[in-house]
């Protein structure tokens, strides 16, 4: 059985995330309107999106990325970890 927590606090990290992802590709988007419409490419721009608003970009106030403070990194990562880390398109 699952159970669901609703709150105010998850609440607000959850449309922060959605804001910063949505402010970051929008350029992207509007590019996109005007070109071809590729289903593959919005898959990899979206998760290049997340996976550096989660392992590179550091919060100006903790100064860590969400991964450190979730645990799943000692530190910040760049573009080169991500580029070679194992992965599934």
């Amino acid at each position: 059985e699952i159970e669901h927590y609703i709150g105010k606090d998850r609440t607000q990290r959850l449309e922060r995330t959605n804001g910063t992802v949505r402010q970051q590709t929008g350029r992207w988007h509007r590019r996109q309107n005007k070109f071809g419409k590729l289903w593959e490419q919005t898959k990899v721009t979206t998760r290049l999106v997340v996976s550096y608003f989660n392992w590179i970009w550091q919060h100006s106030r903790f100064k860590t990325t969400a991964a450190q403070r979730a645990g799943l990194a000692d530190r910040s990562w760049c573009w080169h970890d991500i580029a070679i880390y194992p992965t599934i398109i």
